[in-house]
């Protein structure tokens, strides 16, 4: 079982009812398609200071990644990236997650709730 979490670029949506649906707006532009989108620098940033925190699930020889696919870059598409964590690891892995996507100046969503992240 995972958690997912959704990060992107952009202005934060004014409530979850706007955030839930310019999640699936950029869902359905960048991942539900047959065309590629590489990650953008931000998100490229983004990932990358996740992985200073938590190794990359294909390095992961201990066992101590909360990342439930690896590599972690591979689920990053434009301006977003939408990722699936271990449920046991999820309330630590995505606080941090969600506060360094703040400090960086990304939007961070809870899918399964519907729900900005502060």
């Amino acid at each position: 079982m995972s958690y997912d979490l959704a990060v992107w670029e952009g202005e934060r949506p004014a409530d979850d009812k706007a955030a839930g649906r310019a999640f699936n707006d950029l869902y359905d532009r960048y991942v539900d398609t047959d065309v590629g989108h590489p990650p953008t620098e931000r998100i490229a940033a983004y990932v990358a200071a996740l992985l200073e925190r938590w190794c990359d699930l294909t390095e992961d020889v201990e066992h101590t990644s909360p990342w439930w696919t690896g590599p972690l870059i591979g689920e990053a598409c434009g301006p977003l990236i939408y990722f699936p964590m271990r449920w046991s690891m999820a309330k630590d892995a995505s606080a941090t997650a969600a506060a360094l996507a703040h400090t960086m100046g990304l939007v961070c969503f809870d899918p399964q709730e519907n729900r900005l992240r502060p």
